[in-house]
């Protein structure tokens, strides 16, 4: 009997969940690094140990302990930490990108230098600042801008005015604390302000092809009505057809072709990028244009896109270390997906911590809902909250609506008093709006 490939998966939340059980599910020994007990992982690993996934040490010392021969990492932060450098430097086969390559998340300014450099499709107008020089007068010029930490801030860094800031004086105020911090590295990029609505496209790639899955959009406002402030995102949902209601063929194309571009400036750059790469989009009334470019799979995104993925995901995986993903005949079913979070309330500004909730799982796989544990600490009958996502259920069916029904049913079988969901995401009404809104922009969703 042929020994199952030991993968090394790092990262104790829901996307790494879904990570896990697609590649178990393809025949995959999977053993785990993660800050938290997530009883999903711990029941999938062959093992596991709960530990900081940012030490490249420790790290390289449990997979060699166990014996892994292939390595992939759920969040970016070990990324930047070096983590996937020392497993390559251990002998492991990486299906994540490196340090440098993985930039194109961690480090704004240098991505966008990137854009400039090989003129890639998709830029648009911004500037880099460590100091205040100059900084106040840019921002009045652009008038509506986005102001961006050039760091990691957990998805939670980014004003935009007219959202989170009043107006051009507060996103001054805001770029300028920035740069007398080290918040997010303590400089910034001032972008021009997108108008549209933003999708997400994911591709696999292992430097030189581009595999693509379904454009997936995700909810990063708290609240009901995409109210108030945005969070790591709560939750996401995907369209039969790879398409979405509001995003036609042509511009998912485009984006598809955006992605490829930074592959091969990446490449040409002497950083061969392999592993998940995902181009975050806002789609605009001249088409899509960058809003980041992420080393890794979104999150929530990740588990609308592994649920529903035909082609085992082992293959993938070992493709893109090879090299070798020309080969892959990439296969999704042709379904819908809607990706709801539970989050302790408060989450985005005062989350509650240890809180318990129950989860009864039998009960969610009769609703035919696929169940993902995010980050929480295992309990008896449940878990208990971090200050993060708790746990996601994802809808799968031949229609948005049913599989926004779908979605719910299973809802009803997690239990607190101190959760929230935000219930609309699916939903007719805020798809109608998402339609609506690129129809007056002037873009032609039908598809």
């Amino acid at each position: 009997m042929t020994q199952a490939t030991k993968v090394l998966l790092i990262g104790g939340g829901a996307r790494e969940h879904a990570m896990a059980r697609a590649l178990v599910e393809s025949g995959a020994a999977v053993h785990v690094v993660m800050k938290n007990l997530n009883p999903g992982l711990a029941e999938l690993a062959e093992a596991f140990v709960v530990a900081t996934e940012t030490d490249p040490d420790t790290v390289v010392e449990h997979a060699t302990t166990w014996g892994c021969e292939l390595a992939l990492c759920g969040p970016e932060a070990p990324i930047q930490a070096g983590v996937t450098d020392a497993l390559a430097e251990a002998g492991l086969r990486l299906a994540s990108p490196t340090q440098a390559a993985g930039r194109i998340e961690t480090d704004k300014a240098w991505m966008r230098t990137l854009q400039a450099k090989h003129d890639l499709p998709g830029s648009l107008r911004c500037q880099h600042f460590a100091t205040e020089e100059g900084l106040a007068d840019f921002v009045r010029e652009l008038g509506e801008v986005a102001v961006k930490p050039i760091g990691l801030t957990g998805g939670k860094g980014v004003k935009v005015t007219g959202e989170q800031l009043d107006d051009v004086e507060a996103a001054v105020s805001y770029a300028e604390e920035i740069v007398a911090s080290e918040y997010g590295g303590g400089e910034v990029v001032i972008e021009e302000k997108l108008i549209g609505e933003e999708f997400t496209v994911q591709c696999f790639t292992d430097g030189t092809t581009v595999l693509p899955t379904p454009a997936v959009q995700d909810h990063k406002r708290a609240f009901e009505g995409d109210e108030g402030p945005n969070t790591g995102g709560m939750g996401a949902y995907s369209d039969k057809g790879g398409l979405l209601p509001f995003l036609n063929q042509e511009d998912y194309d485009a984006a598809v072709a955006i992605v490829q571009a930074h592959v091969d400036a990446l490449r040409e750059e002497g950083h061969t990028y392999k592993g998940t790469l995902y181009g975050q989009f806002m789609l605009t009334a001249e088409g899509p244009k960058v809003i980041e470019m992420n080393a890794r799979f979104g999150d929530p995104e990740a588990m609308n896109t592994l649920t529903v993925l035909d082609t085992p995901y082992l293959e993938i995986v070992q493709a893109m270390a090879e090299g070798s993903l020309d080969q892959v005949d990439l296969k999704v079913a042709d379904v819908a997906t809607v990706c709801k979070y539970v989050v302790p309330r408060g989450y985005g500004t005062k989350p509650k911590r240890d809180v318990f909730v129950a989860v009864d799982e039998a009960a969610i796989d009769k609703t035919g809902a696929r169940l993902y544990y995010a980050s929480c600490n295992a309990a008896d009958g449940g878990v208990k909250t971090t200050t993060s996502r708790t746990l996601a259920v994802v809808g799968v069916a031949g229609s948005l609506d049913e599989a926004n029904e779908q979605a719910e049913a299973a809802l009803e079988h997690v239990e607190s008093e101190d959760i929230y969901v935000r219930h609309d995401i699916g939903t007719e009404d805020l798809i109608t709006k998402r339609v609506a809104h690129m129809r007056a922009l002037g873009r032609d969703p039908l598809h």
